[in-house]
Formats: C-alpha cells, structure tokens, sequence
C-alpha cells in the first residue's frame, strides 16, 4: 500500500499472513519486560519467549507478529528474521490450536487376555496393561492428559498437547506393536494390519 504523506510516497508493507486471529475462549498476555507471551483458556497456560515484537488489537480480537527485533542486532541477524517471524507465527497458532480443542487418540487392544485399566499407585495415576507377557506393564500418565477406558480393550488419551497425546500414544503402542501374522497387539482407533500367510515348509 503507499501512502502520499507531504508529497512523499511512503510504502507501508502489509503481512496478513502474520496476523493471527485470537478464538473467544482464549486471553492473549504479553510481557514487555520479559519478551514473554502468555495464552490462557480456562484450565490451563502456555508460555512463549518471543524475539520479535508483536501487536495486539484487543478489539478486533487478534495477534501482530512483526519482523521488529526487541533487542539490538547485528546485519547478518536481521537476515533471519523473516523466518524467525515465520517460526513465532506457526508456534503461537499450535499453541492457540492446542488450548482451543481437545486432541484425541484411541486405542485398543486385540489380544486373547488383553486388556488395560486405570490404577493409582502413590497418587500417581497409571496405565496397567496386560499384553500376554509374565508381567504388567505400567506407563504414568502425564498431568496434562487423561486416560479413559470405555472397555477393558479399548481406550483414548486427551488433552490439549497435539504432540503429548501422540507422544503417549506412541509410547503405549510400542509396548506391542501389531503382528502381521496374527493382528495381535495396540491399534490406533482406525489401524488395520494386512494379515500375511505362514510361510509353509
């Protein structure tokens, strides 16, 4: 966009990608001094240290993230600002993403004797599983997510992390991975596993 200012063009640059539209259910917090900015939702806060300057417009409801170092820097570190902004865009938009909805994996559990519960041991809630081995296995759960169980055989993990949740999930299915003779093993919710054939002698 230019501008005509005493007979002076001056061109303003306009970076809608960087604009970020703050939902209802979310307050937006920035500390000037600490460089630091704060998403809250009703249960829970993320916090993010910040190199750039960003603006805030509490009426229209949304977030600035410019290219305006808050500190002093050299030529050669002007030159990674642009993506330094990029990074800050994509890491305030998954925080946002993350305190705005639920993520949730399901799971379950194909197996004769297999099944799982929720057990508190010391105040510390974990997951016990029985996979067919000689003995349980217990995974913590994180305070950021929860685990319910719908049967003994199938369960889902939530929370606001998109990355803890597929974390955990990961995590749990390693502990017995499907086989493909079979199909024994930890499913996601919508996994199939090809069955191959035993290789006749």
């Amino acid at each position: 966009m230019l501008l005509l200012i005493k007979n002076k063009y001056i061109m303003i640059q306009i970076f809608k990608r960087s604009v970020i539209k703050i939902p209802k259910n979310i307050t937006i917090f920035y500390c000037n001094r600490r460089k630091l900015l704060t998403v809250y939702n009703t249960f829970e806060k993320k916090s993010l240290n910040l190199k750039t300057k960003i603006l805030i417009n509490n009426k229209k409801k949304t977030l600035q993230v410019t290219k305006i170092p808050v500190i002093k820097i050299s030529n050669n570190q002007k030159k990674t600002l642009k993506a330094l902004q990029k990074t800050y865009i994509s890491l305030i938009k998954q925080i946002i993403l993350e305190l705005s909805v639920l993520v949730l994996n399901k799971l379950k559990l194909i197996g004769v004797g297999y099944r799982g519960n929720i057990v508190e041991i010391f105040k510390t809630k974990l997951i016990q599983l029985k996979l067919g081995y000689s003995h349980d296995i217990y995974i913590k759960i994180p305070n950021q997510l929860e685990v319910t169980f719908l049967k003994s055989t199938n369960f889902f993990i939530s929370g606001n992390s998109y990355h803890l949740v597929n974390q955990i999930a990961a995590l749990i299915r390693s502990q017995k991975t499907p086989e493909v003779y079979k199909g024994k093993g930890i499913l996601y919710e919508n996994e199939t596993i090809l069955i191959k054939e035993k290789k006749k002698n």
